[in-house]
C-alpha cells in the first residue's frame, strides 16, 4: 500500500523531470479543487506544463501510477469537468500562443490556453473572427470550448465550436502523437488498418458505426436532429451522419467527437479553428419587455421568424440582481418598471436603416399577437452594456445572500425552440410541486434556457432535493428528445443520466468509445461515462456546521463566511488587461489562478468551513493566497457576484492578528498620520531623510520597503496650518454670496503631502463662488484599514460619524480629494458602524462626494460654467482611481476636466496603476506592482507627447507615474484651477 510520504517522493520525482511547474501544497490543491460548479474534490496535485514533452511526462507518470489526468483551462466548467482526485493539468499561463493564421482559406491555428475574446483581438484586423461566443468570452479559452463544444448567444447563426473545429494536434493515451482532421474514404479506411492506438480507435468507431442495429439505435434514441445544441455523451450521433456510414454526407472527422469530450480522450495541444468574415457592423437590440416568462417565450417564436443574430432571455430573478450590483446598476438604464422577462433580440445588417426595419417587423408581429409592452430599440455603445448585463447573469445569481443559491443542476437543457414554451411551462410546474422556483435566462432563440432552482445545497432536504429535480427534469427532456446538456457539457453533474438519455445499449457504445480511446482511463476519468452519482462530492456536506464568527465588519443580511461563498467560480476575476476593466491586477501581471478573487474566496471559504482550529482565519495558506491582493476594490463593482475580497482580505488580516500579533512594518504603515504629523514639525529634516541616498536606503532597509521606489516627502505645512493662518485673499473670492457651503474632508494625505493639490482644490472652489469650511474631524482611516486593523479603524470611522453627521446635509454636502480616503464614507463606514450609528452612517454617505463629483454635479446644475477658464487648447491623458471605479466613476474626473471648451479628455483604458497605497512601495510586491503599471498605464504616459496633462486623482497611482515614467500627474482640480482666467 502507498503511503502520503511514498506518493509525496514520487511526485517530487515527477516535479524535476518537468520543464514546467508542479504544485502538491494543499493550498494549490484547494484552488484547484473546485471549477464554477456544485463539486469539489481535492486533487493529488497541479502541473503546470510549459511543453508537450512535460505533458508527455504526465501520461507517463499517469500511465504507471494508474491516476487521471485532468485537463484545465480557465476552470469555468458548469458540470465538473475539471474536479477531480487526479492530477490537473492547467494549460492557460503557457500554452497560449496563436500558431498561424490563413486568411485566405479563413483558418487559424491556435494553442488550447488562448483566450477567445483575445483570438478575436487578433482577428479583427484581418477582418475575421471566431464565431461562437459564451458569456466568459473574456476569460474563456479555446481548449475549454473544444472540451465543452461551447456555443453561446450568437449560436443561430455560428451554431458551436464543433462546427468550427477543422483538425487538432493530440497526444494520445499511450503517449504518441496523433493528428486529427477530415480524410476522404480511402484514408478512412487507410487508418483502421494497423497497430498503433490511432489504428485501433479508427477500427473501433467503423466496428461500431458500421453496425445497422446500432445505426437504428441511435437514430432512435438520440436527441432530435433539428436541436443544434446537443451535447450528451460523445457525439457518435453526429459521426454516424458522416461519409463511411452515410451516402451523401461530409468526409469523416474525428474532430466531430472530440469536441464535447471534456478531455476524455485525447490531451489537445493544438487546436485549427475556421474563421469567418467580421459580422455586419450596424448591429441594434430591440429590448421587449414582456409581464411574464411564458409570454416572453411565446414572443421568441415570432423573433426567430425575423432572422436575428441572438434572441436571449432576462428574467425577473436577475433583473432584481442588477439592482444590488455597482457595475449592472449602470447597465441595467434600458429598463422599464419591473418586468417579469426581457427579450433581448439582436439584429445585424449592413445599415441601420435595415436594423431598424427588421426591428419594426418583429414589434409589430409582437404587438399584433399582444405580446410584450415596452420596445426599446438599441444602438453603439448601449449594445454593450446590454450584453454585458446578460453575460452577468451566471456570476449575478451569486448574489443572493444566505445559504438558497441558484444551484447548477439542470441548467443546460435544450429542446427544439418551437417546443420550448411547452417545456418551460411543464418545467416550472415540476417546481411547484416540490415548492421550488427557478431563474430563466439566456439563449430562447435556440431553444436553450439556463433554468436553476434555489436549492440550499447545505442541508440534508436541499441535497436530496438537488437529485431530485435532476432525476425529474431529465424524465421531463427525454419527453421532448431533447438534450440534457446543450453547451455546458456531461461532466459528473449529467453523466449519470446519459444512460436515460440515449438508452442502454447507446451508452454501452459510448464505454466503448471511451475505452478504444483510453484504455488505461487516465484521461478525466468518470466524466460522461462510468460517473459517480451526480450527488456526491458538493461543495457543501449536508448538515455541516460551522460556528459563528464574530466579525469586525458587518456582512449584510449573511456572515463572512456566506459573503466568500457568493463567488460561485465564474472566474470573471481571470480576464486579462485586454479586456479592460480592473479586476484582478494581480491575476493579471502574473496569470496564476493562485492570484485570483476566486482563489482567495476559495481559500477563506475552504478553511472558515473546514478548520479544526479554534480561530479558523488562523492559517499561513490564507496568507500566502490573500498575499497579492491589492485591495483595489474592484471585484466590489465588476465581480457580478459582489464578492468584495478587500474587506474580506481585512477581515482575515485582523483575525489572523488576533493569534499571530502585529508585523512592525504594518503598524508602522498604519500609523502614517502620526508619523506624518511628527515629521511635519520638521518637514525639511523628515524630507531629508526620505530623499538622501544613505539615510533612505537605509531607511528602506529597516522598514522592509523597496531600494528603488522613491519615498513620499513632506510639504512645508500642513493644509490644515495653511487654511487656519492664512488670511482669505479676497480677490480669489466671488463677489457676490457664496453659492452655497462645502465641507471639506481635509484627509491624512492631501493635509502632509499633497497640500499643494489641497490649496488648489480650495481656492478653486472660493473663486468659483463656495464657501469651503474645514470641520473638526479624524484622519481618514485608510491606512488602518489597508493592514487590517480594522479595530482601529472602527474607532476612527465612528467618530468622524458622530463628528460630520449634524453638519453634512444635501445643503452642505462633504467633499473630499483623495478618492481612497473620502470615498470610506460610502464604503467600509457603513460596514464599520456600531449600531448606534448604523443609520447616521448610511444618511452621511448620501452627502459625500469626490471632489470630482461635487464639481461636476455643479456643473450639469448650471452652477459652474466654462466661461470662467481658458479656451486654450489642451489634451489631457486621464487614469482613474481603482476604488474611484469601483465605488463611484471616472464619468465625473472626464465632466470636470472638458469643462474648458477646448479641453480635450482621453481616459486611459488602464486598471490599477499597480501602487495600491503601500503595496508599491514593499520590497516584496515592488516587482509585480511595476509589472501591473507596465501592462497599460505607465505606457500610455511614455507614448503622451510632452506636452499633454497626465490626470491622476489618486495621490498612489501619481507616485507610480512619477517613478514609472518620470513624468508629472496631477489631480484634475489643479488642472481646473490651473484653466481659470
Amino acid at each position: 500500500m502507498q503511503t502520503k510520504t511514498d506518493m509525496t517522493q514520487e511526485l517530487q520525482q515527477l516535479e524535476r523531470q518537468l520543464e514546467g511547474d508542479l504544485f502538491y501544497d494543499t493550498a494549490m490543491r484547494t484552488l484547484y479543487a473546485t471549477d464554477a460548479s456544485a463539486y469539489r474534490e481535492m486533487p493529488m496535485a497541479v502541473a503546470m506544463p510549459r511543453s508537450e514533452s512535460d505533458i508527455k511526462t504526465l501520461i507517463r507518470f499517469a500511465r504507471q501510477r494508474k491516476i487521471t489526468l485532468i485537463p484545465r483551462t480557465a476552470g469555468t466548467s458548469l458540470a465538473g469537468q475539471v474536479v477531480g482526485s487526479g492530477i490537473i493539468v492547467d494549460v492557460s499561463k503557457h500554452f497560449t500562443r496563436i500558431l498561424e493564421l490563413n486568411e485566405q482559406e479563413h483558418w487559424v491555428r491556435v494553442q488550447p490556453g488562448v483566450i477567445r475574446d483575445e483570438l478575436n483581438l487578433f482577428l479583427k484586423s484581418y477582418g475575421l473572427f471566431f464565431g461562437p461566443e459564451t458569456s466568459t468570452a473574456n476569460r474563456a479559452m479555446i481548449g475549454g470550448m473544444v472540451g465543452n463544444n461551447s456555443c453561446g448567444s450568437n449560436s443561430i447563426v455560428y451554431r458551436s465550436t464543433r462546427e468550427h473545429l477543422i483538425e487538432v494536434k493530440a497526444i494520445l493515451s499511450d503517449g504518441s502523437d496523433a493528428v486529427f482532421r477530415a480524410v476522404d474514404l480511402d484514408e478512412f479506411h487507410s487508418k483502421c488498418e494497423g497497430d498503433t492506438l490511432e489504428n485501433k480507435i479508427y477500427r473501433t468507431v467503423r466496428t461500431l458505426l458500421g453496425n445497422y442495429d446500432n445505426q437504428l439505435e441511435i437514430r432512435k434514441e438520440f436527441p432530435r436532429v433539428n436541436i443544434e445544441r446537443r451535447n450528451t455523451g460523445y457525439a457518435i450521433d453526429l459521426l454516424l451522419e458522416t461519409a463511411p456510414f452515410t451516402a451523401g454526407q461530409p468526409a469523416f472527422n474525428f474532430c466531430t467527437l472530440i469536441a464535447g469530450s471534456e478531455g476524455t480522450l485525447a490531451f489537445l495541444t493544438e487546436i485549427k479553428l475556421n474563421v469567418v468574415p467580421m459580422p455586419p457592423k450596424e448591429t441594434g437590440l430591440l429590448c421587449v419587455h414582456f409581464n411574464s416568462i411564458d409570454e416572453s417565450l411565446r414572443a421568441n417564436l415570432i423573433a426567430v421568424k425575423h432572422r436575428p443574430s441572438a434572441s436571449e432571455l432576462i428574467d425577473h430573478y436577475i433583473l432584481e440582481c442588477t439592482k444590488n450590483n455597482i457595475e449592472q446598476m449602470r447597465n441595467r438604464f434600458f429598463v422599464e418598471g419591473d418586468p417579469g422577462a426581457i427579450l433581448v433580440v439582436e439584429f445585424a445588417r449592413n445599415s441601420r436603416e435595415e436594423v431598424i426595419a427588421a426591428a419594426a417587423a418583429c414589434e409589430a408581429e409582437m404587438r399584433a399577437a399582444g405580446l410584450g409592452y415596452h420596445f426599446p430599440l438599441l444602438f453603439g455603445a448601449d449594445t454593450k452594456k446590454i450584453w454585458t448585463l446578460r453575460k452577468a447573469g451566471l456570476g449575478l445569481l451569486g448574489n443572493l445572500p444566505g445559504d438558497e443559491k441558484a444551484v447548477p443542476v439542470i441548467e443546460d437543457t435544450a429542446v427544439s425552440v418551437e417546443d420550448l414554451p411547452a417545456y418551460i411551462r411543464d418545467f416550472n410546474e415540476i417546481l411547484a410541486k416540490h415548492g421550488l422556483y427557478s431563474v430563466h435566462y439566456a439563449h430562447a432563440g435556440s431553444g436553450e434556457i439556463h433554468l436553476r432552482p434555489i436549492i440550499n445545497l447545505k442541508t440534508e432536504e436541499g441535497n436530496k432535493m438537488f437529485r431530485l429535480i435532476a432525476e425529474e427534469i431529465a424524465t421531463l427532456v427525454k419527453k421532448y428528445n431533447g438534450s440534457l446538456s446543450g453547451e455546458h457539457g456531461d461532466g459528473r453533474l449529467r453523466g449519470e443520466f446519459i444512460k436515460q438519455m440515449v438508452g442502454e445499449k447507446n451508452y454501452q457504445l459510448l464505454r466503448q468509445v471511451k475505452q478504444a480511446w483510453d484504455p488505461e482511463n487516465i484521461f478525466n476519468a468518470n466524466k460522461i461515462v462510468d460517473t459517480p452519482p451526480m450527488d456526491t462530492m458538493l461543495r457543501y456536506t449536508p448538515g455541516q456546521t460551522t460556528p459563528s464568527f464574530k466579525t469586525v465588519f458587518r456582512y449584510y443580511n449573511q456572515d463572512v463566511l456566506q459573503h466568500a461563498e457568493q463567488c460561485n467560480g465564474s472566474g470573471d476575476c481571470r480576464k486579462t488587461h485586454l479586456s479592460g476593466g480592473t479586476m484582478c491586477p494581480s491575476y493579471m501581471a502574473t496569470r496564476n489562478e493562485k492570484d485570483t478573487t476566486r482563489a482567495r474566496a476559495n481559500i477563506l471559504r475552504e478553511f472558515l468551513t473546514r478548520s479544526d482550529k479554534a480561530n479558523r482565519f488562523d492559517h499561513e495558506e490564507i496568507k500566502e493566497v490573500m498575499d497579492l491582493c491589492l485591495s483595489c476594490k474592484a471585484c466590489k463593482s465588476e465581480c457580478p457576484s459582489n464578492v468584495d475580497m478587500a474587506k474580506l482580505k481585512a477581515e482575515f488580516l485582523q483575525q489572523y492578528y488576533d493569534s499571530n500579533g502585529v508585523p512592525m512594518r504594518s503598524k508602522m504603515i498604519a500609523n502614517f498620520s502620526l508619523s506624518a504629523r511628527l515629521g511635519s514639525m520638521a518637514p525639511s529634516l523628515y524630507n531629508f531623510a526620505m530623499t538622501n541616498k544613505t539615510v533612505s536606503k537605509w531607511i528602506k532597509s529597516f522598514a522592509g520597503f523597496a531600494a528603488e521606489r522613491s519615498m513620499p516627502t513632506l510639504y512645508k505645512t500642513t493644509l490644515h496650518n495653511w487654511f487656519r493662518n492664512r488670511k482669505a485673499d479676497q480677490a480669489s473670492f466671488s463677489k457676490q454670496a457664496p453659492k452655497r457651503r462645502v465641507y471639506l474632508f481635509c484627509d491624512e494625505f492631501t493635509n502632509y503631502n499633497d497640500v499643494e493639490v489641497g490649496q488648489k482644490a480650495i481656492l478653486l472652489l472660493e473663486r468659483l463662488g463656495y464657501e469651503v469650511v474645514i470641520p473638526e474631524h479624524e484622519e481618514s482611516g485608510r491606512s488602518w484599514l489597508s493592514k487590517g486593523l480594522l479595530r482601529k479603524g472602527k474607532e476612527i470611522a465612528n467618530r468622524n460619524i458622530a463628528a460630520l453627521r449634524p453638519l453634512v446635509s444635501e445643503e452642505t454636502p462633504l467633499v473630499g480629494i483623495e478618492p481612497s480616503a473620502i470615498l470610506t464614507f460610502r464604503d467600509e463606514y457603513i460596514d464599520l458602524a456600531t449600531d448606534d450609528h448604523y443609520e447616521a452612517a448610511k444618511a452621511l454617505a448620501q452627502h459625500v462626494f469626490t471632489i470630482d463629483e461635487f464639481i461636476a454635479l455643479e456643473i450639469t446644475q448650471g452652477r459652474i460654467r466654462p466661461g470662467a477658464f481658458t479656451k486654450e487648447k489642451r489634451h489631457i491623458k486621464l487614469h482613474g482611481h481603482c476604488q474611484q471605479k469601483a465605488i463611484s466613476s471616472v464619468a465625473p474626473s472626464v465632466q470636470l476636466l472638458s469643462l474648458p471648451e477646448n479641453y480635450s479628455v482621453e481616459t486611459i483604458p488602464s486598471g490599477c496603476c499597480g501602487m495600491a497605497g503601500s503595496f508599491g512601495y514593499e520590497k516584496e510586491h515592488y516587482d509585480i506592482s511595476m509589472k501591473i503599471g507596465e501592462l497599460v498605464l505607465l505606457p500610455a504616459v511614455r507614448s503622451a507627447t510632452a506636452d499633454t496633462l497626465i490626470a491622476a486623482p489618486g495621490t498612489s497611482c501619481r507616485h507610480q507615474v512619477k517613478d514609472g515614467t518620470g513624468r508629472v500627474a496631477k489631480h484634475p482640480v489643479e488642472i481646473l484651477y490651473e484653466a481659470l482666467v
